[in-house]
C-alpha cells in the first residue's frame, strides 16, 4: 500500500514541477484540493458503509500495561531509537533539500525529477529489492545498511549541490527510508507478542514522527547558522544509529527462522 502511494507521489511531483515552470503556486494549490476532494468521494464508492465488528473473542482491551510490556523488552526500544534517529534524519531534507536545489540554481522541474527518483528508489525497495535483502541478512544488518546510506547521503547533500552527484545519492532514500522501514516491521514482528503488535507499530510510527517534527524544528535554526553544512548533523544522527543496531543482537537472526 505504501508503495502504490509512492509510485502516486513520482506522477505529482513530475507534474507539479511542470506546471511550476509555467504557472503560479496557486495552480499547484488547486491541484491538491482537486485531489482531496477526489480522495474524499473514492473512500465513498471503495469502502463499505459499514466496517463489520471483529467477533468478541478477538477483542483484546490493552491499556497502559501494554505500553509498559513493550517498553520492557531492550531490543524493542532500540529499535524505536534507531528508527527516529534514521527517520528523524530526514527532517532537513524535507524542509530544505528544494531551498538548496534552488539557491544553485536547479529549477522547480529538474527538482521534482531528483525528489521523484528518490521516491522511485523507496517504491522499488517496498516491492523488490527489499523483500529480497531481508531474506539476506537479518534486520539489524539491514537496519545498519540504511544508517550508512544515511551518513553517506548527508554528507553528499552537505558538501555539493552538483545535479550529477545529487542524482546518485537519491536513490539512497530507497535504503534510508523503505528498507528501514521494512527490517523495523520485520523485527517487530520477532521481538513482540502478537497480541501487541499493533499498538508496537502505532509506537514506533508516532515515536519517529514526533522526532522528525522536533527535528524539523532544529533543521531550521541548523540551516539559517550553517547552511547547507546542517546536513552534517542529519549525518552524525545516522552514525549514533550505527552501534545500536548491533546492540539489537539476537532480535534480527531470529528472522531468519521466519
Amino acid at each position: 500500500m505504501r508503495g502504490a502511494a509512492s509510485a502516486a507521489f513520482i506522477v505529482g511531483s513530475l507534474v507539479a514541477g511542470r506546471v511550476l515552470e509555467t504557472a503560479p503556486l496557486a495552480a499547484v494549490l488547486w491541484m491538491h484540493a482537486t485531489l482531496l476532494a477526489a480522495a474524499a468521494i473514492l473512500v465513498r464508492l471503495a469502502l463499505p458503509m459499514e466496517t463489520p465488528a471483529p467477533s468478541p473473542a478477538s477483542v483484546e482491551v490493552r491499556p497502559i500495561d501494554g505500553l509498559r510490556e513493550l517498553l520492557a523488552i531492550p531490543a524493542f526500544r532500540r529499535l524505536l531509537l534507531v528508527a527516529a534517529l534514521v527517520l528523524g534524519s530526514h527532517a532537513m531534507h524535507d524542509g530544505f533539500a528544494m531551498v538548496r536545489w534552488h539557491t544553485a540554481g536547479i529549477g522547480p522541474g529538474m527538482g521534482s525529477v531528483l525528489w521523484s527518483e528518490s521516491v522511485l528508489a523507496e517504491v522499488l525497495m517496498f516491492f523488490a529489492f527489499g523483500p529480497m535483502l531481508l531474506r539476506r541478512m537479518p534486520a539489524r544488518h539491514a537496519m545498519a545498511l540504511a544508517a550508512v546510506a544515511g551518513v553517506v547521503r548527508w554528507v553528499v547533500m552537505a558538501n555539493t549541490a552538483s545535479v550529477g552527484m545529487i542524482a546518485l545519492v537519491q536513490p539512497l532514500h530507497g535504503f534510508t527510508f523503505a528498507l528501514l522501514h521494512l527490517a523495523c516491521m520485520r523485527s517487530i514482528a520477532a521481538v513482540v507478542p502478537s497480541a501487541l503488535s499493533a499498538t508496537a507499530q502505532s509506537l514506533y510510527a508516532a515515536g519517529a514522527t514526533s522526532v522528525t517534527a522536533v527535528l524539523a524544528i532544529v533543521s531550521g535554526r541548523l540551516y539559517a547558522e550553517f547552511g547547507p553544512h546542517g546536513f552534517l548533523a542529519m549525518a552524525f544522527l545516522c552514525v549514533i544509529a550505527l552501534p545500536v543496531t548491533r546492540d539489537l543482537g539476537d532480535s534480527g537472526d531470529a528472522l531468519e527462522c521466519r
